[in-house]
C-alpha cells in the first residue's frame, strides 16, 4: 500500500444561506479571494449552497454581483440546494443564520456531523452580529453590510484553519 504520509487533504469548506443567491455565493466568492490571496487554493475548497432548491442553477442575485465586483470581487457560482452528502463532503459547514442553521442541524444523523455546522458569525473579529441578515428585500446598504460581515467572518475563519492545521 502507498504511504500517505505528506499527503494532505484539502479543507472544505460549504457556506449556506436559503436561496444560494445572496449571501452564501458571496462568502464563497470573498473566501475564495482569501485563500487565493494566502496561496492556499492547493490546501482549502470553497463551494456554497442553500437549503432550499428555489434557484438552482442561478447565478447569484445581481445586486449581489453589482456589490461584490465594486469590492473586486467576482460572484459567479451557480446556486445548489444543500445535500445530506455535503456532511461526507466539507469539513465545516458554515450558516448564515439561525433558521438555516436549524435546517441543516436537522439532517444531520450524528455528533460528528453536527459538529461540522458552524454559524459564520462565530468567526467575527470585528462585528457583533449573530448572523449575517438576507439582504434580498433590503436596499444598498443590505448588500454592503452582508458583505463587511462576511470579509470578517471568513478572514477570521482563515485564522482559525491556519492555526488548528499549522498552516503558518
Amino acid at each position: 500500500m502507498a504511504s500517505t504520509e505528506g499527503i494532505r487533504k484539502k479543507i472544505r469548506l460549504l457556506f449556506v444561506c436559503l436561496g444560494n443567491i445572496c449571501r452564501s455565493p458571496a462568502a464563497e466568492g470573498i473566501m475564495s479571494g482569501i485563500v487565493e490571496k494566502n496561496d492556499l487554493r492547493d490546501v482549502v475548497d470553497v463551494d456554497s449552497a442553500g437549503t432550499s432548491g428555489w434557484h438552482e442553477g442561478e447565478l447569484p442575485d445581481e445586486r449581489m454581483r453589482s456589490h461584490g465586483e465594486g469590492r473586486g470581487y467576482n460572484f459567479n457560482s451557480r446556486a445548489r440546494k444543500f445535500k445530506k452528502s455535503d456532511f461526507d463532503d466539507f469539513d465545516y459547514i458554515l450558516v448564515m443564520d439561525l433558521q438555516n442553521f436549524a435546517n441543516v442541524r436537522a439532517m444531520a444523523t450524528g455528533q460528528e456531523q453536527k459538529e461540522k455546522i458552524h454559524m459564520i458569525t462565530e468567526f467575527s473579529r470585528q462585528y457583533a452580529y449573530d448572523h449575517v441578515p438576507d439582504p434580498y428585500y433590503g436596499g444598498a446598504s443590505g448588500f454592503e453590510l452582508v458583505l463587511d460581515l462576511l470579509e470578517d467572518a471568513c478572514e477570521g475563519l482563515l485564522q482559525t484553519i491556519k492555526k488548528r492545521y499549522n498552516l503558518g
